[in-house]
């Protein structure tokens, strides 16, 4: 093959630009043992790529699948098998067992986590407020920035 088409095709390859026909031929070239002295540090990288192409895998694959979410189905199953025991046996026992001063215990309960549920959700809309406000400030010191680049000149 001639020298000025090896160049051109090398050009094409280093670019991108190659068909798979060139390729070949660009390997062709570079697995003689003569090449010029000025292509000779192609040499290598194409010979490596016509040995790869040779190589094939051997070893067994095992395809062998970890069943990683049965853990995960059981402790599901375990789930429903409690939900349901739960269930039956709360459906079995008379309605009429309801202890007045059980029912007046849970009543001031749920009063005093609603009292703490609001005076928390208080303190998340003052952070809220403080939060904006934070915002806002850091504006402002963009804008200071940007005066204090416009005064000195600064890009």
């Amino acid at each position: 093959m001639v020298l000025n088409d090896i160049e051109k095709l090398i050009e094409k390859y280093e670019n991108g630009e190659t068909t798979l026909k060139e390729e070949e031929q660009l390997k062709d070239y570079f697995s003689q043992e003569t090449v010029d002295p000025h292509l000779e540090v192609y040499k290598p990288m194409f010979q490596y790529f016509l040995v790869t192409k040779k190589e094939q895998f051997t070893k067994d694959v095992p395809l062998k699948t970890k069943n990683t979410y049965a853990l995960y189905r059981w402790i599901s199953v375990a789930a429903v098998a409690v939900l349901m025991f739960g269930l039956y046996f709360q459906n079995t026992r008379p309605s009429d067992e309801i202890d007045p001063v059980l029912a007046q215990q849970t009543m001031e309960a749920l009063n005093l986590l609603s009292t703490n549920f609001n005076k928390g959700t208080s303190s998340v809309n003052l952070l809220s407020t403080n939060f904006n406000k934070g915002a806002e400030n850091i504006a402002y010191v963009g804008t200071f920035g940007e005066t204090t680049n416009k005064i000195f000149k600064n890009n």
